[in-house]
Order: structure tokens, then sequence, then C-alpha cells
């Protein structure tokens, strides 16, 4: 069996996330590598809004701007399992009960999806999905190492966070004229 993600390829996509300048620009290249290389319709990564607990989009490809703009995607509703651990796989979206707008999908043309949640230690923090726009039987191999990804990104995203609030606080003391110190 052929396998679309492999050792020298998963390592180049993790290169991708934290040689990125930022958290958007990181999302953005991996979504389009990812759409690239799987072969699927689309992706997306999601961070968690936690004043509103909706997943907001940080990067995503391959999906009409309709599709994207659907509403807002709550995270008590939106594609889960109640642990938030592990990946969701809907093989047919016809008829599942697991999406919240099942009838933008099928308009959109998406049959399939993988969802992996993006935590930090037990917090769900975002999500990244594959769409696909036939039935996906997505291999073991393939899941495994797009779980280690979710990680990483999960990973990413605290370091640009934590590397963002560095730079502000810098700012701010630089800001401080030395007559007060």
């Amino acid at each position: 069996m052929h396998h679309k993600i492999d050792l020298d390829t998963y390592k180049m996509i993790v290169e991708i996330g934290f040689e990125a300048a930022n958290a958007n620009i990181m999302g953005s290249q991996l979504i389009h590598v990812l759409v690239t290389l799987m072969g699927v319709k689309g992706a997306s990564i999601f961070v968690v809004n936690p004043k509103t607990e909706e997943l907001e989009i940080l990067a995503t490809e391959g999906l009409s701007v309709a599709y994207v703009n659907k509403g807002p995607i709550l995270v008590d509703k939106s594609i889960k399992l109640p642990s938030n651990q592990e990946p969701v796989i809907i093989k047919e979206t016809k008829g599942s009960q697991r999406l919240q707008y099942p009838e933008k999908a099928e308009a959109e043309g998406i049959r399939s999806i993988v969802s992996f949640p993006v935590n930090l230690g037990q917090k769900l923090i975002g999500a990244l999905r594959l769409y696909h726009s036939k039935p996906w039987d997505i291999s073991q191999r393939e899941l495994v190492y797009l779980n280690l990804l979710s990680r990483h990104i999960a990973m990413a995203l605290k370091y640009y966070r934590l590397s963002s609030v560095v730079q502000c606080t810098k700012e701010l003391f630089n800001e401080i004229h030395p007559v007060w110190l």
C-alpha cells in the first residue's frame, strides 16, 4: 500500500511549522503542503476562541468562501469525540449526525472529513481538518502521522503565542524612559 506520508515527508512538514515567522504563515504553509501531498479537496487549521467557544480559522485551502463563512463553528456542536483526544473520521458525510452544517458540506462536495483535535495537554485549543470529495479510507499510518502533526501544531501555536507576549513585553519595557527606572 502506498502511503502519502512517510517519515521524510513528515519531517519536512514539521520543519515548515517551526521555520515560519508566525502562526498564520505556519498554518498557511502546512495546509498547502497537506492539501497537495494528500490529494484532498481541502484542509483547515482552527483555533479555539476561549471567549466565544468557537473554532476560528487560522488557515484554510481548497474550500469556497461560502463554505468557510457558513456560520460559527461551535466547539460543543462541531465534529468531536467527548474526550477531544482522538481523531474523528467521517467516511461518509451524507446522513452523518456528527456535522454541524451537513447541508453546507454536501453543497461544497465534501464526502469525507478527518478531524484531529489540537490539544495542549488535555485542553482543546484547535483542530486540524482534512476534507475529501469522495469517501476516504485513511490509512492507519497516515492517521498516526497526522495525529502527531496535530500535536506539533499545538506546540507551535504555544510557541508563537509565547513569543508574541515576550515581544510585546520587550517593546513595553523599551518604551519606559530611563528616568522612571
